[in-house]
């Protein structure tokens, strides 16, 4: 379920750079999220009976941070390039595989996932901007954060219906901030992709993510995570024909490793959620 969520990840992604040009990285996040949060609104339909007040702070708290990791993430793809961004984003999942792994082998998968990663990535190479650096450090912050509040929303709740409060409230956030810019460039062809484009990214992968987490601690999921960049390696050479480097094949290999170590020590006992009434 992790991996068929960042092939999607990575999917909507390369769908979205190629609508950046016309509506640029806050529109093409914008997009994705309002879709999103009308769609999981339709598909889900949510029972009240589902929330306690605490469930629905959760989910809501959920919603908040999603939206940072997209507009953060997207504003740092705007000044920083991809691979620095996507290096400095993964050690939001690694500082969380670090801080909730056990065992001696505890920093052995996260090492070697960052290894992986730096070799993918190669954020040594060019000069780099400030600005773009702290918008990818607070993505990885609003990422550790998206992990450890989707498992609590997973454990807490049944089924999806956390989605149906936390993609919602994630679209209002992304519309408070840059709402006002980006809905003047909507055009109803946009529109209509982005439709496709919100199944891929964010609801998909986000459903997938929460499942995957009743399954795995947060620790081989935050390290599982590692495995986003070789997707996007390869997502990359068969849609928009970016060729990987021989370091990045070295590297697909490492992170693959510890994605294998990770999920093979990573199972969690099935949670029991948590319904008003049962």
């Amino acid at each position: 379920m992790a991996m068929t969520s960042m092939l999607s990840v990575q999917l909507g992604l390369a769908i979205a750079v190629t609508l950046i040009d016309r509506i640029g990285v806050e529109g093409a996040a914008w997009l994705r999220l309002v879709w999103a949060g009308v769609l999981i609104l339709v598909i889900v339909r949510p029972r009240i009976a589902a929330f306690t007040w605490a469930t629905f702070g959760i989910c809501a708290a959920l919603g908040v941070v999603t939206a940072g990791i997209t507009l953060l993430f997207m504003a740092a793809l705007d000044r920083i390039p991809m691979g620095t961004a996507s290096a400095i984003e993964f050690l939001g999942p690694l500082g969380v595989a670090v801080a909730y792994g056990r065992g001696r082998d505890r920093m052995v998968w996260p090492g070697l996932a960052a290894l992986g990663v730096a070799l993918l990535t190669r954020p040594w190479d060019g000069a780099v901007d400030v600005a773009g650096v702290l918008y990818a450090l607070g993505a990885a912050v609003c990422w550790a954060g998206y992990i450890l509040l989707t498992q609590r929303v997973g454990d807490k709740v049944a089924g999806i219906n956390g989605l149906a409060v936390s993609m919602p409230v994630a679209a209002l956030v992304t519309t408070a901030a840059v709402g006002p810019l980006v809905i003047p460039r909507m055009t109803v062809d946009i529109l209509l992709i982005g439709i496709g484009l919100a199944i891929l990214l964010p609801v998909l992968p986000f459903a997938l993510e929460m499942l995957a987490l009743r399954r795995l601690t947060t620790a081989a999921f935050g390290t599982l995570m590692a495995l986003e960049p070789a997707f996007a390696m390869l997502v990359g050479l068969a849609v928009l024909h970016q060729v990987p480097h021989g370091l990045g094949v070295v590297g697909i290999c490492f992170v693959v490793a510890a994605g294998i170590g990770a999920a093979r020590r990573g199972a969690r006992p099935a949670p029991v959620p948590a319904e008003v009434g049962s």
